[in-house]
């Protein structure tokens, strides 16, 4: 909440004392937004490397012990819970389903990959 009245401080700040437009200003805020949306993105494919990387060691655990790399009771229960949590944030159950989906895709072809890289 700070943040936010400093930005709105900030911008009528400009508009009454330097001149600017709303015009500018508007064009400010938006890079200002777009900055930031740059910056979590960033996070994101920082995050989704990191798990790509404990996806990695998963694989080669199950391929040490013979587990199969899709298990689809595992996926289900990670599935649910996290349409629950990205519903407590407001976000659709619909775009959490797509969004693991494709991580989950993405994480048996590793697995696989990583059996294929150790199989004599």
């Amino acid at each position: 909440m700070k943040s936010i009245c400093l930005c709105g401080l900030t911008l009528l700040f400009c508009l009454l004392f330097s001149g600017i437009s709303y015009a500018q200003s508007s064009d400010m805020t938006l890079a200002f937004h777009r900055k930031k949306i740059d910056s979590l993105d960033q996070k994101l494919i920082e995050i989704l490397a990191e798990r790509e990387r404990v996806v990695k060691e998963v694989g080669i655990y199950k391929m040490k012990n013979n587990i199969p790399a899709l298990q689809k009771g595992r996926f289900r229960q990670i599935l649910e819970k996290n349409i629950k949590m990205g519903a407590e944030e407001g976000l659709s159950a619909k775009l959490i389903a797509k969004v693991m989906n494709a991580i989950h895709e993405e994480s048996l072809r590793i697995e696989r990959a990583v059996k294929k890289e150790e199989t004599p």
